[in-house]
């Protein structure tokens, strides 16, 4: 073996979890993701899934990638910038802009790709960044490859954050970007808040992530931005097609003149292929169903409202949490893992977050809620996971 690999072998965290059993990743689904899937052989509720419209395995969304897919074929072999805009595209990227409430927006072939692109153009060499502490691993990609002086600010800490926006010089962009729901937490960025500290502040710009408030937040599931009144005082408006909208994808939304700039400037834009027919498609009737049925978003905070309650009831350790993803805090490495197997083995799929998704003392596992699951369900998965958590000396 060379160098590198002689280096690499000595990664061998993995190995070690998998020779106590309990590492957790990678299992596969046999079968439509919904409430309830088999995986490895073993069948489970799922509470792992970010598809909280339940939209993944809806006849209407599967039916309109097909169609897509028989008109325009399996790929565009090509970049929006080239030869790979088609007039899907184009119209979801009128809807999306509508629904969020901005002047035009422009799809990527993944969310990642959105804030990693985006980010590392927007502002230039004498302009600030200024990140929330907990932001998405795609805003701090983003961040890190753009030119920008770069600043962090304590979770939610306002103090903190206006004495950041006090040090920058007051002729540059200084661009707040945050998650409107924060992803392993579930919590909500004080927006109000954040537009305040913008108007008081001249150069002060605001990007929020909203891959965890669509379809959560705001009327029709518009968003966070929505849900707290400030869209016109956002500049700047990123989603997911991956969670709510049932496909894979993801899109930014401003004003005209950003969006010109940015279409011909985001490498990950300009040299990336573009979206597959089938998941614009697939995004666009999501969207569509968004509108048309405002009773899914009201069964999901039934159904999510119930679970907290539940939680609480049992004495777990649920955080700030304002959404339907419910933080366990485990506050343990090893015993996330456990807690994990476990819980599997009874019946219910969760996720671990570990670091560098989170700090070493706030480990913890993430149980997300879907319009379609079932208060039998949640209560089914709080009893397994109260026996696993007692068992486990988590809780008393």
């Amino acid at each position: 073996m060379g160098l590198l690999q002689d280096r690499l072998a000595q990664y061998d965290r993995p190995q070690k979890y998998k020779a106590l059993g309990i590492y957790p990743y990678f299992r596969e689904i046999e079968g439509k993701q919904g409430t309830e899937v088999v995986m490895d052989g073993h069948h489970v509720l799922m509470f792992g899934s970010n598809a909280y419209t339940g939209l993944t395995g809806d006849e209407r969304v599967i039916q309109a990638g097909i169609k897509a897919m028989e008109r325009y074929g399996s790929g565009c072999a090509g970049s929006r910038f080239l030869n790979g805009t088609l007039d899907l595209h184009v119209q979801l990227e009128k809807e999306l802009a509508a629904f969020v409430g901005k002047d035009e927006a422009m799809c990527f072939a993944t969310g990642f790709t959105v804030n990693s692109g985006v980010l590392s153009v927007l502002t230039d060499r004498h302009d600030y960044i200024i990140c929330d502490d907990r932001d998405h691993a795609s805003i701090v990609d983003g961040v890190r490859n753009s030119f920008s002086h770069r600043l962090k600010y304590k979770h939610n800490d306002m103090e903190e954050l206006e004495s950041l926006l006090q040090r920058c010089p007051k002729d540059v962009v200084k661009l707040i970007v945050v998650d409107g729901v924060f992803s392993m937490e579930g919590d909500l960025a004080p927006l109000p808040k954040i537009v305040e500290l913008k108007k008081k502040y001249p150069g002060t710009a605001i990007m929020v992530d909203e891959a965890h408030g669509l379809g959560v937040f705001g009327k029709n599931g518009r968003g966070v931005c929505d849900h707290f009144g400030v869209t016109a005082d956002v500049d700047l408006i990123m989603g997911t097609f991956s969670k709510s909208l049932a496909s894979i994808g993801g899109f930014i939304a401003a004003d005209s003149s950003i969006i010109n700039y940015l279409r011909h400037t985001t490498r990950t834009y300009i040299f990336s292929a573009s979206c597959t027919p089938a998941a614009t498609a697939a995004a666009r009737e999501a969207l569509h169903i968004l509108l048309e049925e405002p009773e899914r978003i009201e069964k999901l905070w039934e159904v999510t409202n119930y679970a907290l309650k539940r939680f609480r009831e049992e004495g777990f350790e649920i955080g700030e949490t304002e959404s339907p993803i419910i933080p366990l805090y485990v506050r343990d490495v090893d015993k996330t893992f456990a807690v994990t197997k476990l819980a599997f083995d009874a019946g219910v799929f969760i996720n671990p977050v570990i670091p560098p998704a989170c700090a070493p003392q706030d480990t913890l596992v993430r149980f997300a809620l879907m319009a379609n699951h079932t208060k039998e369900q949640v209560d089914q998965a709080v009893k397994a996971l109260t026996g696993v958590f007692k068992q486990l000396e988590i809780i008393k």
